[in-house]
């Protein structure tokens, strides 16, 4: 009488087998699934590198039109023409790669090309910021073009009425503190005023300076009064402490 040989049993993920073919199976299924993962997984990974090179790309675009700029003549038709030729085969205008260049062009304070470039992207209707605006107004203080610090300034009020920033208007005002126009830092702090905007510690001095050079005492004081910094610090038991100005006598 023959004895009935017993199964095999194979463990697979959880699962026994008794047929070796069956097991086989089970193996190839288990170790696709695997596969399958492990391409998904994967194809994160890719995504995940494209975006990085993608920003590698702009940083490269931006320093080769430093380089491009640096190596022009002083004059707007050249720039203007080689800014062109720079985003000819462009299919959409590279505003990162052109902002980042004037990031690097207001490191290396070359003012010019600051401006140049600046002007050329806001003519293609590209970079209209505040920090564009920002940099640009920097350039114009430093290359003392105050008229144009003026006129882009105006622009800027009756376009952005509403969401100019506190930085802008500081700039605005040191731009022309600079360059001792305190009648010009009045008609800023107006707008700021009308806008509601508070200007920082820094600005409120400028502010309260002009009003002084206008021989405005009496505004002065307001402008102190209202908008200045009410505490100091001083050292009480080796500590620093924060306290009111008026609670003090130095």
């Amino acid at each position: 009488m023959m004895l009935l040989q017993r199964p095999l049993w194979f463990p697979v993920t959880g699962f026994q087998c008794s047929n070796p073919i069956a097991q086989r199976s089970l193996v190839y299924a288990c170790m696709s699934q695997k596969s399958v993962e492990r391409v998904k997984k994967s194809g994160k990974r890719e995504h995940h590198m494209w975006k990085s090179r993608d920003s590698a790309g702009s940083g490269q675009k931006a320093m080769n039109l430093v380089r491009i700029v640096s190596g022009l003549p002083n004059e707007k038709e050249a720039v203007y023409r080689a800014l062109d030729e720079w985003t000819a085969w462009e299919l959409e205008f590279p505003l990162i790669a052109a902002a980042k260049a004037l990031k690097i062009l207001r490191e290396r304070k070359q003012w010019l090309r600051v401006i140049q470039v600046a002007k050329w992207m806001l003519s293609k209707g590209q970079g209209t910021t505040m920090a564009t605006y920002d940099t640009v107004l920097l350039a114009f203080d430093e290359q003392v073009r105050i008229n144009e610090a003026g006129s882009l300034w105006n622009m800027i009020v009756h376009t952005h009425t509403r969401s100019i920033s506190k930085r802008l208007f500081s700039r605005m005002i040191s731009l022309y503190d600079h360059h001792d126009m305190p009648d010009k830092i009045i008609e800023v702090f107006a707008d700021m005023e009308e806008l509601g905007v508070r200007p920082d510690e820094d600005t409120v001095r400028r502010i309260a300076r002009a009003f002084e050079k206008l021989d405005q005492v009496d505004k002065k004081d307001l402008v102190l009064e209202k908008y200045g910094c009410k505490w100091k610090y001083i050292h009480f038991k080796g500590e620093r402490v924060k306290v009111r100005k008026d609670a003090v006598r130095d």
